[in-house]
């Protein structure tokens, strides 16, 4: 059985828990902080979270582990069969996660741990993050789901990312750049989905386990 190792907390490690849930793929949770213990770097030399054990050994990086998934598990794909199809949800993910996610995480230990933000930070992530929701807004279909009519692994991606640049944008500058796309609607209706009901909860209770082991 596969081990997903790291905590609630992280929006990669739920768009991977989301993933294993969607494939219907028997999985065990192991809660893993990231120490940089030699244990987690023999597994993730980085030390970040989430990786998972197979009975081949860990792998780390959240969307190497998606397309491991994808490979390893085809009976419930959350790819297109067509190449090009499979490769615009591929554009999205990397679209969500090189050029809106990783900008706006700039913003996080500002906005949700307490920490301060410089003013030329946020100048320059403001200007590159309104450009880029742009583009993105080129992209994203929300159809239905993000990538169009199907379920996939890009919604797996955006409801765990989307959300977080929305509360980042909001407590640093007052409003949420992506209020004029329709993410509201369509988180509303991934967040209605059982397994996506099942992260939702259990990031809420690992939330308050982790504001207890940072006091």
């Amino acid at each position: 059985m596969i081990k997903l190792c790291g905590f609630a907390v992280s929006n990669y490690y739920n768009k991977v828990k989301l993933a294993l849930l969607e494939k219907d793929i028997p999985f065990e949770e192991v809660l893993v902080w990231t120490d940089r213990s030699p244990d987690l770097l023999r597994k993730s030399p980085l030390g970040k979270v989430p990786y998972i054990e197979t009975e081949q050994g860990a792998l780390c990086e959240s969307q190497v582990i998606l397309d491991y998934l994808e490979q390893a598990y085809p009976e419930k794909p959350l790819l297109p069969t067509d190449a090009f199809a499979a490769a615009k949800v591929r554009e999205l993910i990397v679209f969500m996660e090189l050029h809106l996610e990783l900008l706006a995480r700039e913003l996080y230990p500002q906005a949700f741990f307490g920490g301060q933000v410089s003013d030329e930070v946020k100048t320059r992530v403001e200007k590159q993050l309104t450009r880029h929701i742009s583009a993105f807004s080129q992209l994203a279909k929300f159809e239905h789901f993000i990538a169009g009519d199907q379920f996939t692994m890009a919604d797996c991606v955006a409801v765990c990312h989307l959300p977080l640049i929305s509360l980042a944008t909001k407590a640093i500058y007052g409003r949420d750049f992506l209020a004029d796309l329709p993410v509201k609607d369509y988180l509303a209706r991934m967040n209605a989905r059982p397994h996506m009901q099942t992260v939702n909860a259990d990031r809420k209770v690992n939330q308050a386990l982790f504001a207890s082991k940072k006091k």
